[in-house]
């Protein structure tokens, strides 16, 4: 890992990074909007901001100074995995300057039959500075990926995928089994619902957390108030 990569790693340490992201149809859909969650993120105090799609990142750049993980959403009704599936979809957001690519690194199936290491070791002839980081759901999936050489593993599809569809919350356990065995920072994302919630997943041994619905999701949040209000009426 070169200095600059060294250098991002260090900013993200211990602190938050706000994923701002919204699908084609969400209230919070464009890139303009996008950009505006990531700048309020930075006042806010974020160290870095997730985001996917070219026209997002290319915003959002514009308007924050922040260390950026970058992914490409690419959905399908042939594949599970839509995480930046492929090369070429890597390549697009690392085009942008993303400092991190994130990818699905699980062994489901993906477009043109790519697979992890082949995508990582295309990212590695043409991105040399970039740090790619490889997006797990279960321990088996991080043990895997171990010795590929990625330079970050993210929890983040757990309990999005088949083989851990029994997670309803953020999963300090798989934190503290991947940092148990390995010293491959740990990104913690996904289910992380409360500012407690958090702090226990840095606690867990995550390098840093993402925080994207409880703070990037206004109808969803609202959701929830609305929902409390409802079961203290009945």
């Amino acid at each position: 890992m070169n200095q600059r990569g060294k250098d991002v790693l260090e900013k993200i340490k211990g602190k938050l990074i706000v994923s701002c992201q919204a699908r084609v149809g969400w209230p919070m859909y464009g890139a303009d909007i996008m950009a505006a969650f990531a700048a309020a993120a930075e006042q806010g105090g974020a160290a870095g901001i997730r985001a996917t799609g070219v026209d997002n990142i290319t915003r959002i750049r514009e308007k924050v100074h922040l260390p950026i993980i970058g992914i490409n959403k690419q959905f399908s009704d042939e594949y599970e995995v839509y995480i930046t599936p492929t090369y070429q979809s890597a390549a697009d957001i690392l085009e942008t300057g993303a400092e991190i690519i994130a990818l699905d690194a699980t062994p489901r199936r993906r477009p043109g039959g790519e697979t992890p290491e082949e995508i990582l070791r295309q990212i590695r002839e043409h991105y040399p500075d970039a740090l790619v980081m490889g997006e797990i759901s279960t321990l088996e999936e991080a043990e895997r990926i171990i010795p590929m050489g990625f330079d970050l593993i993210s929890t983040t599809l757990s309990g999005y995928t088949r083989e851990s569809q029994e997670v309803k919350a953020v999963n300090l356990d798989l934190i503290r089994q991947i940092h148990a065995i390995t010293d491959i920072p740990i990104i913690a994302e996904g289910k992380i619902r409360c500012e407690q919630e958090a702090v226990e997943a840095l606690k867990a041994g995550a390098h840093a957390v993402v925080v994207g619905t409880s703070i990037t999701r206004p109808e969803i949040i609202t959701e929830r108030y609305v929902e409390a209000i409802r079961e203290a009426e009945d």
